[in-house]
């Protein structure tokens, strides 16, 4: 046999040991929309556990100026995914994927401690109509047109369960937030038309358990309720990360439905 092609063979071999096979074109493209006062990198153990199963996922660098920015970026992202998209929120990145989601390649919506807004809604004006008594977050505005947390108050209000070193580069590292994204209204929203999973965080100071349950049951959401602070997509990956499974697994059931 000529060595050259028992060599090129060998070689052959030895690449498609080293290089790990891609993501299942049959699988659907997971976009997770970080929310306010933090960026994509609170992601990044979600991330870690969906890739390796196999997951094609894309993390969202919204700048949070303003919701139409925002929703740009995530319609940025979802037109560059390949297929079926399973899109994510947390927090405010909520409001953008109920707006974003429309778009015919998102097959449904997965929000984590997430505001689910209505028609005409916002951030604003869900935060002002909260329940008499429901102390709101510890916003402080700034001069020129943007919101920040109470960096003493950040662990208690939005990572009572992060390390308490990660909670402090968490509120150090903050994006300020813009208030035309805080008061940016939702058009038709997405779960509307679309299926929905949300995640309800128990311990979470940022957005009441009971807000986050009003706005899963109007949106008719698989409901997941667990322990956790706002933070939980940082503090416990595997237990957000099994929510989004299940929204994927149904998109790829849907989607062989169909072939």
């Amino acid at each position: 046999m000529n060595c050259l092609f028992v060599l090129a063979t060998l070689a052959m071999a030895t690449a498609s040991e080293a290089i790990p096979a891609a993501p299942s074109t049959s699988r659907p493209t997971i976009i997770l929309v970080h929310g306010a006062f933090v960026d994509g990198s609170g992601w990044a153990g979600v991330h870690r556990i969906l890739t390796k199963e196999g997951f094609p996922v894309v993390v969202v660098q919204n700048p949070t100026n303003s919701l139409a920015d925002d929703v740009a970026m995530t319609n940025r992202a979802i037109a560059g995914a390949a297929g079926p998209v399973v899109l994510v929120g947390h927090s405010y990145g909520g409001v953008v994927i109920t707006e974003a989601g429309s778009d015919p390649k998102v097959s449904s919506l997965v929000y984590i401690a997430a505001f689910a807004p209505d028609q005409g809604e916002s951030v604003s004006s869900l935060i002002a109509n909260a329940p008499a008594g429901v102390q709101g977050p510890p916003i402080v505005p700034s001069a020129d047109g943007f919101l920040t947390l109470d960096k003493a108050k950040f662990a208690s209000a939005f990572a009572s369960d992060v390390p308490s070193e990660v909670a402090q580069f968490m509120a150090d590292s903050q994006v300020p937030w813009g208030v035309q994204a805080f008061e940016g209204r939702v058009g038709t929203p997405a779960w509307k038309s679309k299926p929905s999973w949300y995640l309800v965080t128990e311990d979470d100071r940022m957005i009441p358990p009971d807000a986050q349950r009003g706005m899963a049951g109007r949106a008719s959401a698989t409901v997941l309720v667990s322990a956790g602070s706002h933070a939980i997509y940082v503090a416990a990956p595997e237990t957000v990360a099994a929510l989004i499974r299940q929204a994927a697994e149904a998109a790829s059931i849907a989607v062989s439905s169909l072939e």
